[in-house]
């Protein structure tokens, strides 16, 4: 069981930030992701649209004998986790609380920001996590929906996406505001763009590097932790897609520091 690979999944390349840093805090672990690229982005559509293709996702990475999965899109994790985690038996993990868990810790003001989706603003669900660990907490959300489509497009270092940044981040200009949580796992990817805007005094929440934090703690208590070194001759991880392999792997080449390789084309609808 514990040999078994974690399924990732996401609506697009945003979710390889997650990946990124499971891998870098769980380097003897495997890993299937899938990246729902031909129905990207998942902001703008509804929760129970939302909620099908994350089941449908789910069933894909059931049938490549997963141990956990890790919901890493944050419009998926705030409408979609509470019904996967009632429908399917094994362990999910979101990208929501352990990113709010974060920025309770780290604020001192008690004011904090909140960027993504329309779908991730408006769900609430930030909202209802913080007052479970700071009732006294202000939180100040930002749509970005602009933020993605530019991800997507590998603008990673480009002038327009400054230029957007500058404008989404005055929204929090002469405020006490003092951690901001990048409720997207798109935006780490713009994480430097994202910090000269917003400033300095403001320390930024990274999902992906808390939700590695949180799947190692979930394995261990389960005891599904890999504890056995990957072979030479074995896939350390696979990933698939929905559409644009190789616009996927152009995109993930940007950032991640390792080779995708081949990204696998499905038909996601049959699930």
């Amino acid at each position: 069981m514990s040999s078994r690979p974690i399924g990732v999944f996401d609506s697009g390349v945003g979710g390889l930030t997650v990946l990124k840093e499971l891998i870098r805090r769980l380097p003897k672990e495997r890993y299937v992701y899938f990246g729902d690229m031909a129905r990207a982005p998942y902001g703008p559509k509804s929760r129970e649209t939302v909620t099908r293709f994350s089941r449908q996702i789910v069933r894909f990475l059931l049938e490549q004998d997963v141990k956990a999965i890790v919901v890493a899109c944050n419009t998926a994790s705030a409408m979609a986790l509470d019904t996967l985690e009632k429908e399917f038996e094994l362990p999910i993990i979101g990208v929501v609380r352990p990113g709010v868990k974060a920025a309770a810790q780290t604020t001192v003001t008690g004011h904090i920001g909140l960027i993504g989706t329309e779908a991730t603003i408006t769900s609430g669900i930030y909202e209802e996590y913080l007052k479970e660990y700071r009732p006294d907490i202000k939180l100040t959300g930002r749509s970005c929906p602009l933020f993605v489509s530019l991800v997507e497009e590998g603008c990673i270092e480009d002038p327009v996406t400054t230029e957007i940044a500058r404008r989404y981040m005055s929204g929090f200009k002469d405020t006490d505001m003092d951690t901001l949580i990048m409720g997207c796992t798109h935006f780490p990817m713009i994480e430097d763009t994202i910090q000269r805007a917003v400033g300095e005094g403001v320390r930024l929440v990274n999902p992906a590097l808390e939700t590695a934090r949180s799947t190692e703690e979930l394995l261990s208590q389960k005891g599904l932790l890999n504890d056995k070194e990957i072979s030479v001759d074995e896939e350390a991880y696979r990933c698939y897609v929905s559409d644009a392999p190789e616009r996927f792997r152009r995109i993930a080449s940007l950032f991640l520091p390792l080779s995708i390789g081949e990204a696998r084309q499905i038909a996601i609808e049959e699930y």
